[in-house]
């Protein structure tokens, strides 16, 4: 996963801002949905930073906490923004501490349609544990409406997996998204009190979850 992202990095911003429906606007959108009193933010698989782009330009003095697999990936969002208050760690977001009630808002874009259900519980319990009372998480990601697909797409992920002997819990690089509903029920399930759909355009949704 991480070197699929690496070799990509130079490409990346375009890619996102022009050849996937919905993206463009996301940022806007998630920039727009973060609490005005926010003043740290955990940005989980924060890639180049487009997503802080947007965020910055309303809250400039933002302390951020980026997490990417992708070194390269960190370089570029470092080069982006020298005079911001970035920690950036190169690391697997799944497994990185996040500390306990430690930002008051949390982020992700286009990142977690890689996981399963299970992954995505632990991880969101880990985001809203780190969240402070009231905290929000704002995710969008690549969603589908038809059980039927996110079922086609995750069968097609273990028989790749299998034909090419990749071991259980090895990252790799293929888009398994949940339905929108299934999104909401693990949020509630990973703990968060309200959570709810908010913006939608082709496949790229956003939902909110509030701690």
């Amino acid at each position: 996963m991480g070197g699929f992202f690496a070799k990509r990095a130079e490409t990346y911003d375009e890619h996102m801002l022009s050849g996937v429906e919905g993206c463009s606007e996301g940022y806007r959108q998630m920039a727009r949905l973060l609490p005005d009193s926010a003043e740290s933010l955990l940005d989980l698989g924060c890639g180049t930073g487009l997503e802080l782009g947007e965020i910055f330009q309303t809250k400039p003095n933002l302390r951020v906490m980026g997490i990417d697999l992708a070194g390269p990936m960190l370089t570029r969002l470092r080069r982006k923004y020298p005079d911001k208050d970035l920690t950036l760690l190169e690391a697997d977001y799944l497994s990185a501490d996040f500390g306990e009630e430690a930002f008051d808002a949390a982020v992700s874009f286009e990142t977690m349609h890689h996981f399963s259900h299970a992954e995505k519980i632990a991880l969101y319990g880990k985001i809203c544990r780190a969240l402070r009372p009231g905290g929000k998480y704002i995710e969008s990601d690549y969603m589908v409406t038809d059980q039927k697909e996110e079922d086609f797409l995750y069968a097609e992920n273990a028989r790749l997996r299998r034909e090419q002997n990749i071991p259980e819990g090895a990252l790799y690089h293929f888009d398994t998204p949940c339905t929108v509903k299934n999104q909401l029920a693990m949020l509630r399930k990973a703990g968060f009190e309200k959570v709810e759909e908010v913006w939608r355009e082709g496949n790229t949704t956003i939902i909110v979850a509030e701690r």
